[in-house]
């Protein structure tokens, strides 16, 4: 199953860059053997400052056609790490090709987008900023490629 990150905002080098580069090729390292990836990122600027609105259109083309759509959103669910394994483990069983886990920008994810979304993941109730939320998946599909896979790396 290909993942793709689609997100708003360009994430520029520097800490957050290199995180989540880091994490990415940890996914891709470990995730392969286990039928998930490749991991392409897609980000979306809204130039003509459109708003929430805007930035919804420029996501919803980023995510390819018949993605399973999944936002991180602070009214999604909390699942634990095992259970975000799972859930992916799930989606590649059941045949999936392709899941788009999408990040909004400072203001959210416009609601006719959340609406549209198969499943929403929370990383709580706090709200965080869209760029550390993008580290913050890489390395929870990192660690849910190493839960599946039986390594180490995850100490429940």
């Amino acid at each position: 199953m290909r993942l793709h990150v689609c997100a708003v905002g360009r994430l520029r080098p520097g800490p957050e860059r290199d995180l989540a580069n880091d994490y990415y090729d940890r996914f891709t390292r470990t995730g392969r053997p286990l039928g998930l990836g490749p991991l392409a990122e897609h980000e979306v600027e809204d130039k003509k400052g459109g708003g929430m609105a805007a930035e919804a259109d420029l996501l919803a083309r980023a995510v390819p056609a018949g993605a399973l759509l999944v936002t991180l959103d602070e009214r999604g669910k909390l699942l634990s790490s095992p259970e975000f394994a799972a859930l992916l483990a799930r989606w590649r069983d059941a045949g999936r090709q392709d899941a788009a886990f999408v990040i909004g920008g400072a203001d959210g994810i416009a609601q006719d987008l959340r609406t549209r979304a198969e499943f929403s993941v929370s990383f709580g109730a706090m709200v965080w900023p869209h760029m550390l939320v993008r580290v913050m998946l890489a390395e929870q599909l990192y660690r849910a490629t190493t839960i599946l896979a039986g390594g180490p790396y995850h100490r429940a």
